[in-house]
């Protein structure tokens, strides 16, 4: 029996010249897309990280195309090339190792050269291990930021954490097993016992989703040094209550600018505090003000 599923019935539909972002697959090779698959059969070329990953990629579909390496190291060299077939009206497919291209990768750079020379980038969505981790970590989705990697050293690391503490948001990141735990322990330390959840292998043989609260998830003796790719969601921060002087503040600021009852409407929305206590202090400071 195949490992691979049969290739699909591949659109005839014309290509429209561009640089198409086509994501792949982040580990099961069945959450390919029929678009994407679409497109890279009927690209001129294929732009990959690393084009053996990219090639049995392709075999597995049963694509053959032509290939050229496009990462960090090789972007500078290659990127006129390409730009300059795009502008003679190539369709060209850009694609990384995993998930979705510039997601913590080189290609944005490309994407915005050739928007600078106006041609036509198209996006062709697909598998995501960002939106994999976020969507299974068990944490609120209804706001988030994607933060990357983190710094590889601890100092470093730290001040980029205590850079995020103050967000009201969902916090996602990347990081490589040799470095999980370490990054677990300088969260927990910034972040505190936030909850959070460790996902590993996503779509793979291997999948495990570990959840708990930061302090506990670091001292697991599973997160020293495990194999794989790893995203970490960390929940967000608790909101504190405002205090009274909070609410002085704002109600000063508003009164410069409104009638009291309007100051206590702004500042009672804002801080989520009773509007009727809120619109008596705002008589008791104006009057005090004069």
């Amino acid at each position: 029996m195949s490992r691979h599923p049969p290739p699909p019935a591949l659109s005839d539909a014309p290509l429209a010249p561009g640089l198409y972002l086509v994501a792949t697959p982040i580990g099961n090779l069945r959450d390919i897309t029929l678009r994407a698959l679409d497109v890279l059969n009927a690209a001129d070329l294929v732009l990959a990280e690393d084009t053996r990953v990219a090639g049995k990629l392709l075999a597995a579909f049963g694509l053959s195309k032509k290939l050229e390496r496009y990462d960090e190291h090789s972007a500078e060299r290659t990127a006129p090339k390409v730009l300059a077939r795009l502008a003679e009206g190539a369709r060209v497919a850009l694609v990384s190792d995993a998930g979705t291209p510039l997601v913590s990768d080189p290609g944005y750079r490309l994407a915005l050269q050739a928007i600078a020379q106006n041609s036509a980038v198209f996006p062709i969505p697909g598998a995501s291990a960002l939106l994999a981790g976020l969507t299974v970590a068990g944490l609120p989705t209804d706001r988030f930021l994607f933060a990357g990697f983190p710094p590889p050293k601890s100092a470093a690391r730290k001040v980029f954490f205590e850079e995020l503490a103050g967000l009201r948001a969902t916090l996602v990141f990347f990081e490589g097993g040799s470095r999980v735990a370490d990054s677990l322990a300088d969260m927990a330390a910034v972040f505190g016992p936030r909850e959070a959840a460790v996902c590993r292998e996503l779509t793979k043989l291997y999948e495990t989703v570990t959840r708990g609260p930061l302090d506990v998830l670091a001292a697991d003796p599973k997160m020293v040094a495990p194999k794989g790719e790893f995203v970490i969601v960390v929940g967000p921060g608790r909101e504190e209550a405002a205090t009274a002087a909070d609410a002085d503040r704002a109600l000063s600021d508003a009164l410069t600018r409104l009638k009291p009852a309007e100051a206590a409407s702004e500042v009672a929305k804002a801080l989520g505090l009773p509007r009727r206590d809120l619109y008596r202090r705002a008589m008791e400071l104006k009057a005090a003000g004069g």
